[in-house]
């Protein structure tokens, strides 16, 4: 197996080029990655010392590290350049056919990607949905429902909770989740709070075996993950999923990210910003 170490350097948090080469690096099955980030390479001293980190690294390791950059001030870059790595600058692939076809040279100017200074509105957004995701978080607050724009339901580990906070970090979107119970199971029945909510519903599903897994990691003991237990939960959301018309998602092998925008594009919801 093909084992490199890989940097992400940033003048900001890192996070557009940890995205962005990670999303390359998924690419690749037959290689192992040792990822280190570097955020906030605003100046020369920074600068050198990520030069150093780089240097030092391919001396022990034997060969060249990987360097990921969005760095965008040029004399910065330089210097990056001249690190023992392979050098993959993200902002140089993509500004200078930009600047060629808008026939406009761009600011060069940091943490226009994140940050308040970016969309203050956004911001601000963000804030309000992620403060009503942990307030409406399993069950909690139902009488906040009318302000959801979409509420999740599912059995306990399902993966509700990361969804809702996800969607509202990323765009906005009020999202808030209930956790099917013994009560619901019993009764047959969706519980009042969201009964006057349907149109609201999104139910997450998952596969037994996965879940046993999560839930014996969360808590291994008593009935909470045993195998008649989960296929039982399971068994029983999806009935009423089915009669109350509650469209779903499979989350076994999806990540957040994913299972967020596959609802936010059934359900027809508008992102209040982009990311």
């Amino acid at each position: 197996m093909v084992q490199r170490t890989v940097f992400f350097i940033s003048d900001q948090t890192g996070v557009t080029a940890e995205t962005f080469g990670q999303s390359l690096l998924t690419q690749f099955d037959g290689a192992s990655f040792n990822r280190i980030t570097i955020p906030f390479v605003s100046n020369r001293k920074k600068a050198e010392e990520a030069v150093r980190k780089i240097n030092l690294t391919a001396e022990a390791e034997g060969q060249r590290p990987l360097v990921f950059s969005t760095l965008v001030h040029d004399e910065l870059r330089d210097m990056l350049h001249e690190a023992n790595g392979l050098y993959l600058d993200f902002f140089d692939a993509f500004l200078a056919p930009l600047e060629r076809e808008l026939g406009v040279k761009s600011s060069h100017t940091t943490g226009r990607a994140h940050g308040m200074s970016a969309n203050v509105d956004a911001y601000n957004f963000r804030i309000e949905a992620t403060n009503y995701a942990l307030n409406n978080d399993d069950g909690a607050h139902i009488k906040d429902y009318g302000k959801a724009d979409v509420i999740l339901v599912g059995v306990s580990r399902s993966g509700k909770t990361p969804t809702c906070l996800y969607m509202a970090m990323q765009y906005g979107v009020f999202a808030a989740n209930y956790p099917l119970t013994e009560e619901e199971f019993e009764s047959g029945k969706l519980p009042s709070a969201l009964d006057s909510h349907r149109k609201k519903l999104y139910g997450l599903t998952i596969n037994s075996q996965r879940l046993q897994q999560i839930r014996k990691e969360r808590l291994d003991g008593g009935r909470y993950a045993t195998p008649q237990q989960v296929s039982f939960e399971l068994r029983e959301a999806e009935k009423l999923f089915k009669k109350y018309g509650v469209p779903t998602i499979d989350t076994t092998e999806m990540s957040v990210e994913e299972i967020a925008s596959t609802i936010l594009e059934h359900t027809g919801l508008e992102r209040r910003f982009r990311p």
